[in-house]
């Protein structure tokens, strides 16, 4: 397929999606070649699919006669970008129309390595180096850029396929223990109130995602919605939000070893800003409220995905513990 027919069906394809998605991108770069141009991108961009984001906006080339124009429509994808520094790949596709001495019609593919600066939690900047080739000219060289990106709205997660539920927890216990920062709940039965948790969340698996949602009614969840909702089925009280249940109990090593099944992970999209909560279940694998609904992902570096949410997992916190 061309890559002016890709980069449109990919732009109308994705764009739903985008239009509530997690910042705006600019990029300025330039093309080395026999002539060189100029390149400024300004561009819609999201997180994906575990650790794919993607890039889709409009794209000027500036060539270096007076008045050489090119303005199209681009589709970017980077693979290990946000969260961290250090380098990702990226590559794109991207086609459009040309005026002022450029041909009519042009169409371009690029591939190459990018290191991420400052993955703050409202801001990233980004350096790029691609090899790119313009069609039908057959122009191609490097081309060396300046990526700006700003950061809002809830990340959208991993969302593997959907699950049925299979069934609904009992009504929630008169008497609540109460979890407060520093101080996890201790208890006899522990292991057995644990096991509670697990299970009523287990429960849960394909309750959609809503934002704010505390699975009253026919309400989905949250990932904080979701992790509350569980421990208070089973007794337990902890905080609404992800950020205060980020505080609750008592703070474990950030380690896999010292993981114990009903820990609350928590992950930062960028930075040490508390972006989702998960509920640890013990060999290496979680379950947590993302986009699509009630989900259980991996926490390890053996599998793209494992990898996305271990690059951003920032600290534990033990709700329940065995009481002396």
């Amino acid at each position: 397929m061309a890559p002016t027919r890709l980069a449109i069906l990919l732009a109308f394809g994705i764009l739903p999606r985008v239009a509530h998605g997690q910042g705006v991108a600019a990029r300025a770069g330039h093309f080395f070649d026999t002539a060189g141009m100029s390149s400024y991108q300004l561009s819609w961009s999201t997180p994906m699919l575990g650790a794919l984001g993607a890039d889709l906006g409009g794209v000027m080339w500036q060539g270096p006669a007076a008045g050489e124009r090119r303005l199209g429509l681009t589709a970017d994808a980077a693979l290990f970008r946000g969260g961290r520094p250090g380098p990702y790949a990226v590559g794109g596709v991207g086609g459009g129309f040309g005026s002022g001495g450029a041909e009519s019609h042009w169409r371009t593919w690029s591939a190459g390595l990018g290191f991420e600066l400052i993955p703050a939690s409202f801001l990233s900047l980004g350096l790029e180096g691609r090899w790119r080739e313009f069609q039908p000219t057959g122009r191609s060289g490097m081309e060396f850029s300046l990526r700006l990106g700003t950061s809002f709205g809830r990340p959208a997660g991993v969302t593997p396929p959907r699950m049925a539920a299979t069934g609904t927890p009992s009504a929630v216990p008169a008497m609540l223990a109460t979890s407060e920062p520093g101080h996890p709940v201790d208890r006899a039965d522990a292991g057995s109130v644990l096991a509670d948790v697990i299970q009523i969340a287990q429960e849960q698996m394909g309750t959609p995602y809503r934002y704010g949602g505390t699975g009253r009614g026919d309400d989905g969840f949250d990932c904080s919605g979701l992790i509350q909702y569980a421990y208070r089925q089973a007794g337990i009280s902890i905080p609404r939000q992800s950020r205060d249940q980020a505080r609750t109990g008592r703070a474990v090593e950030r380690s896999s070893d010292a993981l114990q099944p009903g820990d609350i992970l928590t992950f930062a999209q960028h930075g040490r800003r508390i972006t989702h909560v998960g509920l640890y279940l013990g060999d290496g694998r979680f379950i947590h409220s993302a986009s699509k609904g009630v989900q259980i992902s991996t926490l390890g570096t053996d599998d793209p995905n494992g990898r996305w949410w271990y690059q951003r997992w920032i600290g534990v916190r033990r709700v329940v513990t065995a009481a002396p």
